[in-house]
């Protein structure tokens, strides 16, 4: 099974890996990229049951604490609250532990080229993985820099076929984030987020009153060579600037997946409806983790109609 990135949208994986329970389907590695490592860590660690019960308490507030800013180093956010809410979701140390085989996937940041850990300290694997360019520091290890695996490999088809899968099962949440999540000109300016507009609802409110708490943040950060960006953000009406990296970085993962999809198909493709789900509505877990499992019932419907004919079915 590989996992894509795809930020809030990742608690979809949690959907699919119910459904494929549920159809007595048994997976014998599990890659995953950005959210999609964390979600697979803790499902290779027999604790995905405790992890949704989590994931469908979330509000704001908790999705706040989580995001600890420590500009300017080299990310906006440090990451380890979210590391330690990680660790407390996976029942082993190290990978090599897991009950079912896992990779996850990051990049190196000086060269480019993907890195797959397979070995070594759980949370630090994940942590590589989920560390958003711009957003989340690096993770340092064996001497090089490591950022988010969906910058080489959202959808890690390949790394799960190299583990000894001979059936792969891939979650695509990257498909349609574009259109979705484009810049628009009516973004709300930095470090003065209103609520929402009426018709965007109760999740938008949430997601602005989470963003109005980051900028505050960042509003307070001692650092000279701000105070000039700072005063020209008062007279021009720019984007949010976590969602201005998010923004690129869907455009940019979007691309990549179409791409690898492409050169390297999986067996069974599910892609959840979930474009319109932002990179920090992480409270709408209830409505992805439905999705998600919707959309894998479906897939292994149309594949039952078919009389089965892949051997694991």
């Amino acid at each position: 099974m590989a996992l894509s990135s795809g930020s809030a949208r990742g608690w979809a994986h949690i959907g699919v890996v119910r459904a494929l329970a549920e159809a007595g389907i048994r997976v014998d590695y599990v890659a995953g990229t950005s959210i999609g490592a964390m979600v697979g860590a803790v499902y290779a660690s027999g604790n995905i049951d405790a992890l949704q019960e989590v994931a469908l308490q979330l509000d704001w507030k908790q999705i706040a604490y989580f995001f600890d800013v420590v500009l300017p180093k080299s990310g906006l956010i440090d990451g380890k609250k979210l590391s330690a809410f990680v660790r407390s979701h996976v029942n082993a140390v190290n990978i090599e532990e897991l009950p079912i085989p896992f990779c996850a996937v990051s990049t190196d940041l000086a060269t480019g080229d993907e890195v797959v850990i397979q070995s070594g300290d759980i949370i630090d694997a994940v942590r590589a993985s989920i560390s958003v360019p711009g957003i989340f520091t690096p993770v340092k290890k064996n001497g090089a820099f490591l950022v988010d695996g969906g910058l080489v490999n959202p959808v890690p088809v390949s790394v799960v076929r190299q583990m000894g899968a001979d059936f792969v099962i891939a979650v695509d949440l990257n498909h349609g984030i574009a259109g979705e999540k484009g810049f628009r000109q009516t973004a709300t300016p930095i470090l003065s987020v209103p609520h929402s507009e009426t018709e965007e609802g109760q999740f938008t409110e949430k997601k602005n009153k989470i963003l109005e708490i980051l900028n505050n943040r960042f509003a307070s950060v001692d650092f000279p060579a701000l105070s000039q960006i700072r005063e020209w953000m008062r007279t021009e009406q720019v984007p949010n600037i976590f969602e201005v990296l998010i923004s690129s970085i869907n455009i940019m993962e979007a691309q990549i997946t179409t791409t690898k999809l492409k050169t390297d198909p999986p067996d069974l493709l599910i892609q959840p409806n979930l474009s319109h789900l932002k990179f920090l509505e992480f409270s709408r877990a209830k409505e992805a983790i439905a999705e998600g499992y919707k959309e894998t019932k479906a897939q292994l419907d149309r594949i039952l109609k078919k009389g089965g004919s892949c051997g694991v079915f």
